[in-house]
């Protein structure tokens, strides 16, 4: 079978290299770029942050399966590689490490804006010890937008560090509070009620048409001073200009981003000026995480090549 990697052979620290390794015997061609042009002759297709659209697949004489490399499907164009009886998955973030992952990151960005890094290479710069102060987060309240992988992972990392948990959920929400012992769950509707109270705003939650720019002028608005926002999920959940206007405003306190408007982000942007620590969509870019969606990767990729139906599939009829 002839399988496409929308995107460099090495990124994502060799993960096609981990999906050949399990599938010998296959063709494997990288494209190079996170852009497809052609799909002609091509068996399966791994689309990472490329786009998926009906145009595209009108190239496909041969495409059973898409195949995504994490969870996120929203730049391939569903309906249409229905309509053309080609199978579309995706790897869920809580079954192959990816969310654990994920939220180590989240944390890390919490603790590198409460420490302040920035100031921290210019006390060493100018060799002065003892600052700058930073912020604990003992005692602060964390929350938590979307509780779904991602966010029960974090939930259970960041008890010990003695925050009060809150969320919003999208279906469920009281049960999502008792099966997770949580402050406080609220549905979509109660997103101004975590907004008011929280420290840390971490989005954990997909990105589609109800929660493009869910995060906007109107909430930045009425969320709490000093507040620090961190997104590790889509960039698309968070309004471009109403951040950058929240950051030079000091709305809010700084934003923790492994997720951006546009990816790769220009470096030169002028956001960058202020106090935002980024790191390059690396959320589930750990070993651990990449052994694992890799190996389910390769488990669709042979269920193709054997004639059965892969799992995982998004949109089915």
């Amino acid at each position: 079978m002839k399988i496409l990697f929308a995107a460099s052979e090495d990124a994502w620290g060799g993960f096609l290299n981990r999906v050949k390794k399990i599938l010998p015997g296959h063709e494997f061609i990288a494209e190079g770029r996170f852009e497809i042009t052609d799909l002609s002759g091509i068996d399966v297709l791994i689309p990472t942050m490329s786009r998926v659209t009906e145009e595209t697949l009108k190239t496909a004489d041969k495409l059973q399966l898409i195949q995504q490399c994490g969870a996120g499907l929203e730049l391939v164009d569903i309906n249409a590689a229905r309509k053309r009886g080609i199978f579309v998955a995706n790897v869920p973030t809580d079954v192959s490490g990816n969310a654990d992952s994920v939220a180590e990151l989240a944390i890390y960005l919490m603790i590198g804006l409460s420490r302040n890094t920035e100031m921290m290479k210019d006390s060493l710069k100018n060799r002065i010890m003892g600052g700058p102060m930073g912020l604990s987060l003992k005692g602060r309240t964390v929350g938590i937008v979307g509780l779904g992988g991602i966010g029960k992972a974090l939930v259970h990392r960041l008890r010990p560090f003695g925050v009060k948990l809150i969320g919003v959920k999208q279906s469920k929400p009281v049960q999502a509070q008792k099966d997770l012992c949580l402050d406080w769950v609220g549905g979509p509707d109660d997103l101004d009620i975590l907004l008011r109270q929280s420290d840390y705003v971490v989005l954990c939650l997909p990105l589609n048409d109800a929660s493009q720019g869910l995060i906007n002028h109107d909430t930045f608005k009425i969320m709490k001073p000093g507040v620090f926002l961190i997104n590790v999920s889509r960039g698309g959940l968070v309004d471009y200009k109403a951040l950058k206007s929240a950051l030079k405003s000091k709305v809010i306190a700084g934003a923790g981003l492994d997720v951006f408007w546009e990816e790769p982000p220009d470096p030169e942007d002028d956001m960058f000026q202020y106090n935002v620590m980024a790191t390059p969509h690396i959320g589930g870019a750990t070993d651990v995480s990449m052994q694992g969606i890799a190996k389910l990767v390769a488990k669709n990729i042979n269920f193709i090549a054997n004639g059965k139906t892969p799992v995982n599939q998004m949109g089915k009829a």
